[in-house]
């Protein structure tokens, strides 16, 4: 191998380890906080997280990944890339970055960065929705998250025409 970690970056590694679980176990729960909020919003047209009612790989996901499914899912928001484009630039504590499995939360709109020079037709078919929203959960306080995607979902609202102050 001819390669030497560092002594420092041995102990970095081993103490980023040793924290692992209890870093999932936040990040797990804090994604449930979220996924929840976004299926029960108006400005939502759907989330993909395999712990869903109904998602096709529930009860496989069940089975392989007992302790939960992690903290990386994509949403669709009402309105189309505008929509979403609106969403992320309402965002305050979700960091815009393309990136996942950060100690902090990240969102991207890849109809209007990564994949932005691709139709609506060759984004359907490259299985992303002009709205699709992927987030990385991360370890902050989860009602700060719920907060912060209210103020990006209200934006998007105003795109599609969402009147969010009759929402029950």
């Amino acid at each position: 191998f001819g390669a030497c970690l560092s002594p420092m970056a041995s102990f970095q590694i081993l103490q980023g380890l040793e924290t692992l679980p209890l870093r999932m176990e936040r990040h797990v729960a804090n994604t449930r906080r979220v996924v929840a909020h976004l299926a029960a919003h108006p400005a939502v047209e759907s989330v993909g997280y395999p712990e869903l009612e109904g998602h096709p790989d529930r009860e496989l996901a069940a089975k392989l990944l007992p302790r939960g499914c992690g903290a990386v899912f994509a949403f669709n928001v009402r309105g189309g890339r505008e929509a979403g484009r609106k969403c992320i630039e309402a965002m305050r504590v979700f960091s815009h970055l393309a990136n996942v499995g950060d100690a902090k939360s990240l969102i991207i709109h890849p109809a209007s960065t990564t994949h932005f020079r691709m139709s609506d037709t060759a984004l359907a078919e490259a299985g992303i929705h002009p709205g699709t929203i992927r987030l990385s959960v991360g370890l902050e306080d989860p009602q700060d998250l719920l907060e912060d995607l209210d103020r990006g979902l209200a934006a998007a609202a105003k795109v599609a025409g969402i009147d969010l102050k009759r929402r029950s």
